[in-house]
Formats: structure tokens, sequence, C-alpha cells
């Protein structure tokens, strides 16, 4: 049917107020009849004119009867047009209307709907109260909130009726969940008003509705009071206003109201339901009360009711947050006997989980085991995936899960590129991460400023400046506005290049065209001054930050401090501290480092061991730098037992060294050994507490070059804090240092194997090339290895080493000079 079919139609005379004829035996039959025909009867024009020519009924009488039993839209509105304009009726009355109106409302004809009410309008008459609710409520439940309100009002100002207590409801439940709350009260205010014993415009539901409402806005005590205002004045509260109140007060965090409230609702002898335990739980997961938690799941237990999926799921959640272990075959298999199936939010939850404790290949089973169970992942299942694997530089991996997802149908959105963005930039892949942004506008998903900013920052770390500024001219062409961030990764990538004045124009132009840097971008600039060694003009540029009521943070007392030490003024980094300890604002462990960098550079080797440990006692872990410039001072000072006694510690705090710490150790105990040796060579090699002064000095006395005894000891205590990898990669690269592995550092390798549990494939991580001497000498040291052993216990790699000598040794008794290779 047109939409400009019903301009056409007109009354044939003004109307009589509308008045409802009973339905007498005859009327029946001929609504029946009209109904049957509409339904069933291609020619129904000539089938009706029949039909009702034989009776004495008009057929604009009956209309409102027959479109009240007419569920078709346009069959309603083709019989509505041939009532207007047949022979056998009279003027349309207000009833037709009004049922044609309930028809196209519930049809979601909205249009129509709009017609219709203009021509009523226009004829000068009124829709029904029922027809007016059932229309608004229409609108309501289709999301068109303005419309139904706009309809609402007029209704208010324009008849003597007010809608019915459904219309109302949904109308009062759209706007508190658009969460426009004043609207919201003024409406249950004219509810409350027009309320009558015979019209009810308001019920339980209405004030539940509002309850809800104050609590989503935070308002509880004021959802509290309604309740008592209203208690006894046709509003009994029941469980679902407790649920509502205990939601909101968890979601607000104050979770003791909340449980005083279901203890509460317990002691008036209301049963709570799922959804109250769901609340209150919630309540708990937030506050990390898992003994609490454990006590409401008995409870429900108790009883019979079934945990459903959604709670589960925000326990999961809540366990991860709190850093608990989660042991997903257990859940998983837990909430099944419970009658509970793990949907795919359960799924996604334990795959987040797990990539943020980098268990990836745990994280990959869910999805499979997801998949398996029929479920359809989403962006949550793989965007996760795709981060952590990038993150830990497996982006190979993560461009496959990203195929993987297209392929299933899902369109990866901005989060998900944004995540693959990212994880490629922090591993180093900046080209990669630019062709997927590329692949985004193919298919276009347009990058935001936020990652825009991410490939600028990995093309500025990279040294790669020009192409970074030509990203900014490609977010310009495409409308995407940059932020301050975005300038103050470009004032970096200057600083970087050693362009600081430039930085600055940059700088001062974010200013200029109305953003504020923000501390990001000062810190920036900051840097590049220190970095250049101007401090006072760093200094400055903290004034200009506190007069923008902006507070300098950690790293903007870090990078100053740092800047101070590497001018050699140690007066000037303390003060800085000393200002930041009375800031509030807590060092980090950059700032405790670069003070003990200063110290270890003057020397000052009390002092820099001082602030280690109160850094430690501050509850700040030091990392492979803190540790690694430790070393270099000890080792600068010819303190080589302090030096090998913090290489041991950062081993035993499971701080990973790199190339860096290696380099100090090795090059402090080869340059110091010829003066310190001859005085504590049998105190090193006897240090029992020390395995690597242990080793070094056994290995000194017996004729070892000080570089190769000092790889070999680092090897040696590498694999035995359980560093294999780490140890296998130095092993690697000691021939590109002039130090060849020998019969020690295969000891130090085949002990590594050997406490990972993987002794019977030894041969095929571990290469060996053993001559029968060279045999004799790695069992000798891997009986000194065995010393650290509980007392009469042999390692496995002792076991191997020595049937391997032995095997040599018959060799050798039979007249053949061989050497065992193993590669």
């Amino acid at each position: 049917m047109s939409k400009t079919l019903l301009r056409f139609i007109k009354s044939k005379a003004n109307p009589a107020p509308p008045s409802r004829l009973p339905l007498k035996p005859p009327i029946k039959h001929l609504v029946k009849d009209i109904v049957y025909i509409l339904h069933n009867h291609n020619q129904w024009e000539e089938n009706l004119e029949t039909r009702i020519s034989q009776s004495e009924v008009l057929a604009s009488d009956v209309a409102h009867l027959v479109l009240d039993r007419i569920r078709d839209a346009e069959l309603g509105l083709k019989f509505f047009d041939w009532v207007s304009r047949g022979p056998f009726s009279g003027p349309i009355n207000g009833f037709a209307y009004s049922s044609l109106l309930k028809l196209l409302a519930r049809s979601r004809v909205f249009s129509e709907v709009e017609i219709v009410l203009e021509n009523m309008r226009v004829e000068g008459m009124s829709p029904t109260r029922e027809a007016m609710s059932i229309v608004i409520q229409a609108y309501s439940d289709s999301g068109l909130v303005e419309k139904a309100l706009e309809l609402y009002h007029f209704v208010l100002k324009t008849y003597t009726y007010f809608l019915d207590v459904i219309a109302c409801n949904s109308l009062l439940n759209m706007l508190v969940k658009l969460r426009k709350i004043e609207i919201a009260c003024k409406m249950y205010d004219d509810m409350l008003e027009r309320d009558g014993a015979e019209d009810r415009c308001v019920d339980n539901y209405s004030t539940c509705i509002m309850v809800k409402g104050f609590c989503k806005e935070g308002k509880l005590e004021k959802g509290r009071k309604l309740i008592e205002d209203r208690w006894g004045q046709g509003c009994i509260p029941n469980i679902i206003f407790y649920n509502a109140l205990i939601d909101g007060y968890c979601k607000k965090g104050d979770v003791e109201t909340a449980n005083g409230l279901f203890k509460e609702l317990k002691l008036k002898g209301f049963l709570p339901t799922v959804e109250t335990y769901g609340a209150i739980i919630n309540g708990f997961c937030k506050k990390g009360d898992f003994e609490a938690i454990h006590r409401l799941l008995m409870e429900m237990n108790s009883r019979g009711l079934i945990v459903n999926v959604q709670v589960y799921n925000t326990i999961i959640d809540a366990r991860y947050k709190h850093g608990s272990i989660v042991k997903v075959v257990e859940t998983i298999r837990g909430m099944i006997e419970c009658g509970c199936k793990p949907d795919i939010v359960t799924y996604n939850t334990m795959i987040s989980g797990s990539c943020r404790d980098g268990k990836l290949l745990e994280a990959d089973q869910l999805l499979e085991q997801a998949l398996g169970k029929g479920l359809v992942p989403n962006k949550f299942s793989y965007t996760p995936l795709i981060h952590a694997y990038c993150k830990h530089g497996r982006c190979e991996r993560a461009s496959n899960l990203l195929l993987e997802m297209t392929e299933r149908g899902l369109k990866p959105d901005l989060v998900t590129y944004g995540a693959l963005v990212h994880g490629l930039v922090v591993a180093g892949e900046v080209d990669c991460a630019l062709t997927i942004r590329e692949k985004m506008l193919e298919r276009g998903v347009f990058p935001d400023a936020g990652i825009y900013n991410i490939l600028m920052s990995g093309l500025c770390k990279k040294f790669k400046l020009p192409a970074a500024k030509q990203l900014l001219a490609e977010m310009l062409d495409i409308n995407v506005l940059p932020d301050a961030f975005v300038y103050a990764t470009l004032v970096d990538g200057f600083i970087r290049n050693g362009e600081l004045d430039e930085a600055r124009k940059l700088f001062e132009l974010t200013i200029e065209k109305g953003m504020n840097p923000g501390i990001v971008g000062y810190n920036a600039l900051i840097k590049g001054y220190c970095k250049s060694g101007k401090m006072k003009d760093a200094m400055a540029c903290i004034k200009r930050m506190k007069k923008q009521h902006l507070a300098p943070d950690e790293f903007t007392y870090s990078t100053i401090i740092d800047g101070y030490v590497k001018q050699d003024n140690l007066d000037g980094a303390h003060e800085m501290f000393g200002e930041m300890v009375k800031m509030k604002c807590k060092p980090n462990v950059v700032t405790y480092t670069s003070l003990i960098n200063g110290f270890g550079r003057k020397g000052d080797l009390d002092q820099a061991q001082k602030i280690f440990r109160v850094m430690q006692a501050c509850g700040v872990v030091p990392n492979v730098f803190t540790y690694s410039i430790l070393i270099r001072s000890f080792c600068k000072e010819a303190k080589l037992i302090d030096a090998a006694s913090f290489f041991q510690e950062m081993l035993l705090k499971r701080c990973v060294p790199n190339d860096v710490t290696f380099n100090y150790l090795v090059n402090g105990f080869s340059k110091s050994v010829s003066h310190v040796i001859s005085e504590k060579g049998s105190e090193f090699r006897d240090n029992k507490e020390s395995m690597f002064l242990n080793f070094f000095g056994t290995m000194i006395l017996d004729g070892w070059a000080p570089r190769s005894a000092a790889y070999n000891s680092i090897l040696i205590c590498l694999c035995q804090y359980g560093m294999f990898k780490t140890a296998l990669l130095l092993s690697n690269n000691m021939r590109s240092k002039g130090c060849i592995p020998d019969s020690v550092s295969f000891v130090a390798l085949l002990h590594g194997v050997c406490l990972e549990g993987r002794s019977k494939e030894w041969k095929n991580i571990v290469s060996c090339n053993l001559n029968e001497r060279e045999l004799q000498i790695a069992v000798k040291y891997s009986l000194i290895l065995d010393q650290y052993l509980p007392r009469g216990t042999t390692s496995e790699a002792s076991v191997i080493l020595q049937a391997m000598f032995e095997e040599c040794q018959s060799h050798s008794k039979e007249g053949n000079n061989i050497q065992i290779s193993v590669s």
C-alpha cells in the first residue's frame, strides 16, 4: 500500500461521537464472514459487497471489529480504503481509525501511523486510549524514544485520558536505559498524578524501573527512599527491588551495604534468586573476596539454585584480574558437572587470561575447544591471541589468526587491527604493521589517531622520521585529526633524530593549535633537553608544566635525575629525588637505577649499594639495567666477589641478563684477574656459596684463560638457575667473541638440558665433540656441580658423562684413538 493512499481517505461526513455496537450474534457472524473473505478470496471486494448487502449493518459500523481481527497491515489498509469509499458504508468513525492505528503500530508501519494520526487531526477525531497506548509502546519498543516522547506529551496536552500502564512502563524503561533519568522522573510523577482505581497508570514494575534508573545513576539512596515512599500505595516491594539495589551498590563498589541488604531481604522472608546471588557475587568479585564467593556458591547449591553461566564468567574474570591461578581444564569440567555449559564468553575470558599470563598454547587450545563444541567465536576470541602472539615475536602466527578470523566471516574491527598493529610495532616489525594499515584501508576500516600514533612511534624508534611525517600528512588527508599524543610522538621522533630545535617548534605549534601537550608532550621535550645536556631548559619546562597545573610524574623526575647524573651533577640529581618524594611521586626502577648509575660512575659503591637496598625495601623490583650497572660498577673497582654476588642475585630473582651484563662480567673478571687471583684464587675456588666464583677460581687455577673461565662460569650459573635458552644463545655467540666453547661449556649445557627434564633428547639439543682428555675434564667439573645437589645425589648429566668417558676409555684400550662426537 502506498504511503499516499491514506491521504485520499476522507470521512464522508463529520463523524458523530464514536459508540460501540453490542456484539449480537448477527454482528459476530458478519464480522467473522468479512474476515474469512478478506483472508481467503482474491476478489474479496465483490464478495464483501455481496455479503454486506445481505445485512442490515453498514461496513463502517463494523470496520473497527474487523480491523481488530486482522494481523496483516497491508490487508488492513486495503480494507480501510474499501470501507471509506464503498457503497455500503457510512462515515468512518474514530473506532475504525483507532483500530487501524493499533494494527499499523503492532506491525511497526510507522510512516502510515503518522498519516493516520494526521488524518484524524484534520477530521477532528480522537484516537482511543488503547490505540495511543499501543502506538507509543510500539515506538518505545522499537527504540524510537524521541517520537514516543513527542506523542506522550501530545496526549498529555490534548486528551483527557492518560496512557495505560504497559505503554507508560515501556517508555519509562527506555528513558532509563538511555540514562534520561530527569525526563523519566517527570514522567513517573505524571503517572502517579493520573493514577486512578479504574485507569491504572503506575504499578510495581513502574517503581522498579525508577529504582533501577537511580541505581544506574549511582543515586542509590534516592532509589531506597522511593521504595519507602511508595510502600503500601499500590507498591509492594519484592525481590526485584532488592536485586536492583544490591546490583547498584555492588557496581558502585559499596559491597558492605549490598551485603547488608542481602541479609535484610532474607530476614524479611524474601527468597534470593539466581539474579540476587549474581549481583552480590559480582560485588565480591570486584573486591577479590573469593572466600565469600565460595560461601555464596555453597548457599546457592543448598537452596537448589543452579549457578548460571553469567555468574561463572564473572568469577573466572575476577580470578584472572586479581592474579589468582585459573586451572582451565578443571574449571570447565566443574561447570559442566554443575549443569552449566560454558559459552563463548567463558572461553573468551579464559583465552584473554591465558594470553595475559603468556600461556599461548593454552589459549590456542581453548579456541580450538570452543570451535569443537560448536560455539561461534567472535572478535573477542581472536584479538587477545593476535596481540599476545605479536608481543612474543610470533607475528606470522598473529597474521594467520587474522586471516582465519576473516575466513570465518568475522570482520576485524579497529580494536583487532589495533592489537595486531601494536603487537607488530612492539616486536619491531614496523614494515609489517604498515602493511596491515594498508589492508585496513582496503577493507574500509580507517585507522584512528591511536593506530597512527603507534605506527609513528615505531617509525621514530627505527629512526625513520620522514616516514612518520608522511603518516601525519596522510592522517590530515583522510580527516583523522592528530591529537596531543601524535604530536608528542613526533616531538620524540625529532629528538631521537637529533633535531631538538624542530622538536621544540613542533611542541610550540601544538600549543598554538589549542591543544594541551599534556604530561606526555612535556616529558618528550624534557627528555630532549636532558639528552642534549640543557638542564636549565629542562627545569624551565617543568616550571611551565606546573603553571599549566600539570604535576610532573615519575617519568619526568626520572628523566631529570638521569640528565643530572650524565652531567655528573649528583647534587642536582639528589635534590630532584628529594622533591619527587616530597611531592608523593613514587620513584620507579628507572629513578633508582639512574641514581645507582650516578654513584657507581663516581666510585661511591657503598652509596650505590645503599640505594639498591632502599629500592628493594620500597617494593621496586630491579631490572636487567639495574643489575648490569651494579655489576659494571663493582667490576670497575675490581670488587669481583660483589659483582658475582649481584649476578647470582639477579638470576635468583628470575631477572634474565643480556649481552651487556655478560660483557661487563667477562671484561671485569678478565681485566682484574691478574692482581686479584694471586691473592684470592683459592678463596674463589673454595667459595661454595657463590657458584660463579667457585667455578671461575677452579678454572683459573686449572689454567683456563680468564675470558673462557668467565664465559663458562656464566653458562654454569644460567643453566643451574633454569635459564637454559639464554645459556644456549650465549654459547652460540661465544665464537664471535673469540671464545670457543669447550668441555666445561658442554657440562653446563648438558646439566641445563637435564634440569629441564629432557635428558633423553640431549643429543638433539647440545653438540659434543670431545676426546678422552676433554671428557675426563668434563666429568671432573660435572662432579663439582653435583656438590650443589643434596648430599649423596648424582645428576643425570654426570651419569651420561661418566658413560661417555668409559666408552671412550674402552675404545682407547683397544688401540683406537677415538673422540666422542655428537651433533
